[in-house]
């Protein structure tokens, strides 16, 4: 089993802007400068009967061609992206746009046609203006031939992906994919690789305090950061703000057992407007909960939508069941962190969702149906923490539901779910 290495700051950094969609099509649009460059050290090596037939006229005519309906296919995916977040916020979480933001697809099909409309544009200045000679226009042509296979390429997997974008399907898949594959790390690399620690009573009482300059998010550590400042300083560091709570200025991110340059240790800590899904494993169980809530709404009333979210958020916790019994050593021993527990995990995923239920008897079964899974998986914590969380949703479904008949079809549920033995 590969070991997980906590992310350091410069690669989240790295990570935000390789996501920017100007990044993507700097890279194609630079294409047309490249040519540009190494077309007249490749121009000797083109064949006298190429350079013959070719003319930079019929190259001129081809970018022109290319640049006028690049711009339009951009103008039109751009409208249908504005549309589709649009949509995704409305109905079912504003949390989802970033998701579809930052979608590699659509990111790399709208990078493609705009990139491509640059290179175009940029080629054709530089034909016109006679930077090309009659052997070097044939190395313009072979580039523009690349971008325009990669258009079409692009063009493919943007008809693929259409009928789906933006749907409350999709766009609860890939929500649910975000939030197991950052449930995964956490469970490979507890409480960011330090040494977990329950409650703020265990932080001790005295020692330098490292206060936020900004308010907003905490979006990443870098506890490796912090380990190479504690090592250096010869003391241990306790986090107390770990990524996606909000911090307001002032407030304490961290707490060192002896005072050294704080400016260091505030480094270590992204702070910003929006949460962030990498590190944040509450994130991911929140905004699918919020579909839930969404969808049973009056205006929406799409119990079926909220059903297939529990099964989702099922599907996110049931590795947290199956955890190690015995934990791996922390890589980074001089660095505290507070451990989530799972009575939080199983509040933010089902808690509201029962409140919103009404009686609805379907969702207040599909969501006793989960915890009681929950209950029967091999990890002690897990098991007493849906237990706990499944009588309070059979409490409120008791509380909401009217006839008699659905409070004894939801009481009957913990008998009802067995697990299959693995074979």
């Amino acid at each position: 089993m590969i070991k997980l290495k906590s992310i350091s700051k410069p690669q989240f950094l790295f990570r935000q802007i390789s996501r920017q969609l100007w990044v993507r099509t700097s890279l194609i649009a630079a294409l047309a400068v490249v040519s540009a460059g190494i077309g007249t050290y490749l121009g000797g090596f083109v064949p006298d009967f190429l350079t013959q037939r070719l003319s930079t006229e019929a190259v001129a005519k081809i970018l022109g061609i290319l640049a006028s309906s690049m711009l339009a296919v951009t103008t039109f995916s751009l409208s249908i992206m504005v549309a589709a977040q649009r949509w995704a916020s409305n109905q079912s979480s504003p949390r989802a746009q970033q998701v579809i933001e930052e979608d590699s697809v659509s990111q790399n099909v709208l990078a493609t046609f705009l990139g491509a409309f640059i290179f175009a544009l940029v080629s054709l200045i530089l034909v016109e203006t006679g930077v090309y000679t009659q052997q070097s226009i044939a190395v313009a042509l072979a580039f523009t031939l690349v971008v325009i296979f990669l258009v079409t390429l692009a063009l493919l997997l943007w008809i693929d992906q259409l009928p789906s974008y933006g749907s409350i399907s999709e766009t609860a898949r890939k929500i649910e994919k975000n939030a197991k594959d950052t449930m995964t790390r956490a469970i490979e690399l507890p409480c960011l690789g330090a040494i977990p620690y329950q409650a703020a009573a265990d932080v001790p009482q005295t020692g330098h305090d490292v206060r936020a300059s900004s308010t907003g998010n905490v979006r990443h550590v870098d506890v490796g950061m912090l380990h190479s400042c504690a090592e250096e300083n010869d003391c241990e560091i306790w986090i107390m703000a770990l990524p996606g709570q909000f911090v307001t200025e002032g407030q304490p991110l961290a707490r060192a057992t002896r005072k050294m340059d704080g400016e260091t240790i505030r480094e270590a800590f992204v702070i910003g407007t929006e949460r962030s899904f990498n590190q944040d494993p509450r994130f991911g169980i929140q905004t699918l909960s919020e579909i839930a809530q969404r969808a049973l709404s009056p205006g929406i009333n799409d119990p079926m939508t909220a059903i297939q979210m529990v099964e989702r958020l099922l599907r996110v916790l049931l590795p947290l069941g199956s955890r190690p019994t015995q934990p791996a050593d922390p890589q980074f021993p001089k660095i505290h962190a507070p451990e989530i527990a799972i009575d939080t995990f199983l509040r933010d995923a089902y808690a509201a969702i029962s409140r919103d239920a009404g009686d609805k008897v379907e969702v207040h079964e599909a969501i006793l149906s989960a915890l009681t899974r929950l209950t029967q998986t091999q990890d002690g914590a897990m098991t007493t923490a849906a237990h706990a969380a499944a009588n309070q949703a059979l409490t409120v479904a008791e509380r909401d539901l009217r006839l008699e008949a659905d409070k004894a079809r939801v009481r009957e549920i913990p008998n009802q779910v067995t697990v299959e033995p693995a074979i």
